[in-house]
């Protein structure tokens, strides 16, 4: 099997060059195969992979990841919106966060933020926690993921206390133009995923890209794998974004991935994607998000 796979990979174009700022590998979906899911991304072309954590305990695991697979993964230290009550019911675990944050392969601090649409933190609570951590990447000068959903007005009222902020980074981002222009015009980052692929709104993410009002420089991908999976046969597609997909993109994502479990492999695909809406090279949008990725998190070359 391994040799049909290199003789048809022999027939395929390059290797994009890219970086994957987003990628939840210690979700239990990649115990069994953790080792073939990370060859399979630096096979694709994937350089480096940030891990991020999500509540104490993911924040660790991830940074024991980095310990595994040096100089290939990196880890964040965050406590999601959702996650954010454990801190109030169990305060002691908040110190651990911080030795796990302060560590030279945690790059950065995050996803923490707001999130409105569900409740399972009260909002005072998300708010609480939110600062703690934006307290935590001032003093630690690490920059800071964002996540955020229907709370862009307190999320900016939140940020604006903390001035000068490091880099902030909205992570996964899936609203709208206007939304977008909000943080551009603040010199925020954007991450973005395979939700292009869903993205079916006249005022969203693919308008955005369409415009040219998402500069390069402010633009990373991630894969947030093993959710978000780039359905790149979706009927609402546009032809000329299908037609810029490669080969060997499509053979990483459609052998490797479903819906059920993406895959950092997928990434090159995203980038194509991003690529053909914004009528731009892929080797060029490749280059550009993986050197911001370097010089934003210090990861080592």
């Amino acid at each position: 099997m391994a040799d049909i796979i290199e003789d048809e990979m022999k027939h395929c174009y390059e290797n994009l060059i890219v970086v994957d700022v987003g990628a939840n590998l210690t979700n239990k979906k990649y115990i069994r195969d953790l080792d073939s899911v990370i060859q399979r991304a630096k096979d694709s072309g994937v350089q480096k992979i940030m891990v991020p954590g999500t509540s104490v305990k993911s924040s660790k695991e991830a940074l024991r990841l980095t310990r595994i697979y040096p100089g290939i993964i990196y880890s964040t230290a965050g406590i999601h919106p959702h996650d954010s009550k454990s801190i109030i019911e169990e305060p002691s675990t908040w110190h651990d966060f911080e030795v796990i944050a302060g560590a030279p392969e945690c790059v950065a601090i995050g996803p923490c933020g707001l999130d409105y649409q569900r409740d399972f933190s009260e909002p005072c609570t998300q708010k609480d926690i939110f600062e703690r951590q934006l307290r935590l990447a001032c003093s630690l000068q690490k920059p800071i993921l964002i996540h955020e959903r229907s709370a862009q007005e307190d999320v900016l009222e939140i940020l604006s206390k903390f001035q000068p902020t490091p880099q902030i980074i909205i992570r996964g981002f899936m609203g709208t133009t206007e939304e977008a222009l909000k943080y551009i015009q603040r010199d925020y980052y954007i991450s973005l995923t395979g939700y292009l692929c869903k993205d079916k709104s006249d005022t969203g993410v693919r308008k955005l890209l369409e415009d040219g009002r998402l500069p390069l420089e402010r633009l990373l991908v991630e894969t947030d794998s093993p959710f978000m999976y780039p359905n790149t046969r979706a009927s609402k597609l546009p032809q000329h974004v299908k037609t810029g997909l490669t080969e060997r993109s499509l053979l990483y994502l459609h052998r490797y991935c479903t819906f059920q479990r993406n895959e950092p492999c997928s990434l090159p695909a995203i980038v194509e994607m991003i690529a053909a809406f914004m009528q731009k090279k892929p080797e060029d949008v490749g280059l550009a998000t993986a050197f911001n990725a370097l010089k934003l998190f210090g990861l080592s070359q």
